[in-house]
């Protein structure tokens, strides 16, 4: 891939309203639960809050935050110190972030990118966070 194709392709990935955003979105919604988006006035502007359970989530992609273990977290294969500086700096500002939010009473949860693609293992993990009866939410 030429250089000017790269940054362009790198150019549209955005950083809201990504689809596994959407997808915890929806999912959350149907639960029942209501949600904030991208507030402001919190550090690392949590990509959800949810108020009533004082919990911030944050739905990460897999190669720019480096989930560990995962096969989307590949390297590339050009300037690979760059990369390797901005992974670095990726984390370790995620890090501050979590302890930021930790320390002024808010709960956290990050939800990887990979996650979202197992509907049914991810609702069962919201609903873990969220302490929700199994039926709940599923009602006709």
């Amino acid at each position: 891939m030429s250089p000017e194709r790269r940054s362009w392709l790198m150019s549209r990935v955005g950083s809201k309203d990504t689809l596994p955003e959407l997808v915890v979105r929806r999912l959350l919604h149907s639960m029942g639960l209501r949600f904030r988006l991208h507030r402001k006035d919190l550090p690392g502007r949590p990509d959800l809050i949810l108020p009533k359970y004082q919990t911030a989530i944050f739905v990460h992609g897999c190669f720019w935050h480096r989930h560990p273990g995962c096969s989307k977290t590949s390297n590339p294969k050009s300037r690979p110190e760059f990369w390797q500086a901005k992974f670095y700096a990726n984390v370790q500002r995620d890090a501050r972030v979590v302890s930021s939010l930790e320390a002024i009473g808010w709960k956290v949860e990050v939800i990887w990118e990979c996650e979202t693609r197992d509907k049914v293992k991810l609702e069962k993990r919201l609903r873990d966070i969220f302490c929700l009866d199994e039926g709940w939410g599923n009602r006709p």
